[in-house]
């Protein structure tokens, strides 16, 4: 049995590692969750969204009983110095619904170094623009925002096993995101083709789109490409993956963010 669970949102995050993985169905608490396998690793890719991630995690943890999840994919930077396809491991997980934040044990394979000390990673129930990162990045002080990472961490944090985040930076803190909130369904999925037709007749939303697939697609990249590097080290005999369960700490809920609106996420 595969000892990591990997949880992503979306396939195409992950799809360049994916290819070469084994692809079995599952079915869990009345859901479809499509896995795929090899060696020491397990990727579920649950949708969107906090609720998503979990009911991912949930699946994964008693399908498989990993000693270790890691939450992985793409992330908006809320660091002016952060670019696309930029890896980045935060030491602590913040969750925007009630300011609780989870300091993460272990770093997630190799590229340790480029996990940024004290470093925090927001998870927000929506997809941010540029107001609403600069909002974020003032009222938590994180450096990147997400929209499934606490939602493994909690679900870590029930079972006792240990938690890992691992996310690659697709938009940066400036990027005015297109509108994608409403071409999300109800399981967490992106309507793909609808957005399509939705940009296809709103010639000023081209430019950003194209930018942001060529972002996404450099950050996919950059994350299969190390976590190709995390399963080759998972199998090696001498490795060992169990790791400290995540720990949450109490955390004042922080003022409200004036300006906060609804964004997109890629």
């Amino acid at each position: 049995m595969p000892k990591v669970a990997i949880v992503a949102a979306l396939e195409r995050e992950v799809r360049r590692l994916t290819r070469s993985l084994s692809r079995v169905e599952h079915r869990y608490a009345g859901r479809k969750f499509i896995f795929f396998e090899r060696d020491e690793m397990v990727i579920v890719c649950g949708g969107i969204g906090v609720e998503a991630a979990r009911r991912a995690a949930e699946a994964a943890i008693a399908l498989y009983k990993p000693t270790l999840l890691q939450s992985v994919g793409f992330a908006g930077a809320l660091d002016a110095d952060l670019r696309p396809g930029d890896l980045f491991m935060p030491a602590f997980v913040i969750d925007a619904r009630d300011g609780s934040r989870i300091e993460i044990e272990c770093a997630p394979g190799p590229g340790r170094g480029i996990r940024q000390e004290r470093s925090s990673l927001v998870t927000f129930t929506a997809g941010a623009g540029a107001q609403q990162k600069a909002s974020l990045a003032k009222a938590y002080g994180a450096q990147a925002v997400d929209m499934e990472a606490a939602g493994v961490a909690a679900a870590a944090r029930a079972h006792g096993l240990g938690f890992g985040a691992m996310k690659v930076i697709s938009d940066e803190l400036n990027f005015e995101m297109p509108e994608t909130a409403r071409f999300i369904d109800a399981n967490g999925y992106f309507k793909t083709a609808n957005f399509a037709a939705f940009v296809a007749l709103r010639p000023w939303l081209w430019l950003s789109t194209a930018t942001l697939a060529t972002n996404s697609r450099k950050a996919a990249r950059a994350l299969c490409e190390h976590l190709e590097r995390y399963r080759q080290e998972l199998s090696r005999p001498s490795n060992p993956v169990a790791a400290p369960a995540a720990t949450a700490q109490p955390e004042p809920q922080p003022a409200a963010a004036g300006g906060l609106h609804l964004g997109g996420r890629e």
